[in-house]
């Protein structure tokens, strides 16, 4: 595949409508997007990198490394392969006006996986990219782990890590690494056909 871009944060020049922005960061060809909902909520504000600086940032680049994702544990800037972080909300402001970045940047990655951090973000991509979000309840702790098919991606909802409990953690390493070691490419394809 050729490489979308070299660089890993805001590898798209995307230009936030208000400041502070965390814009997205990692892997621009991944096949794994992971979207939180804001700097606030999960971290980054003060670094510019999302995922950082919180628990739930923490908790969130644990679980990336344990699957391979990340090469550190934790790092201010963490060396991603085939992942992408970025948020709903990018920057403070208006949420209505915010989400169309988010659109922007997700099928710009174009990655086959989803993973949408926290109710909120769930909901987005339940009613942006799937037919599932009057069948399913938006509520990423019901739903942590499971997969979900979408129209061109397959979701896996992720519980928002501040509230993990101590099986939230192996759940999704699990769920990662079954789609790592099956040919989650051709998901696509499905979700695009049955979704």
């Amino acid at each position: 595949m050729k490489r979308v871009t070299d660089r890993v944060s805001n590898p798209f020049g995307m230009t936030a409508p208000g400041e502070p922005a965390v814009y997205g960061y990692g892997d621009a060809n991944a096949d794994f997007h992971v979207l939180g909902l804001d700097g606030e909520t999960h971290g980054g504000t003060d670094r510019g990198v999302p995922f950082t600086g919180t628990l739930a940032g923490r908790r969130i680049q644990e679980t990336l490394h344990a699957v391979g994702f990340a090469a550190e544990p934790y790092s201010d800037a963490p060396e991603l392969s085939n992942c992408y972080l970025s948020y709903l909300w990018l920057s403070p402001g208006d949420p209505a006006d915010l989400e169309r970045y988010a659109d922007a940047e997700i099928r710009a990655v174009n990655a086959h996986i989803l993973l949408p951090v926290g109710d909120e973000a769930l909901s987005y991509v339940l009613t942006e990219f799937t037919t599932q979000a009057q069948k399913l309840p938006h509520d990423a702790a019901r739903l942590h782990a499971t997969e979900v098919r979408g129209r061109g991606f397959l979701v896996v909802p992720v519980r928002e890590p501040a509230e993990w409990e101590p099986g939230d953690r192996p759940a999704l390493v699990d769920r990662l690494e079954a789609l790592l070691d099956s040919d989650y490419r051709q998901t696509k394809g499905v979700a695009t056909t049955v979704g």
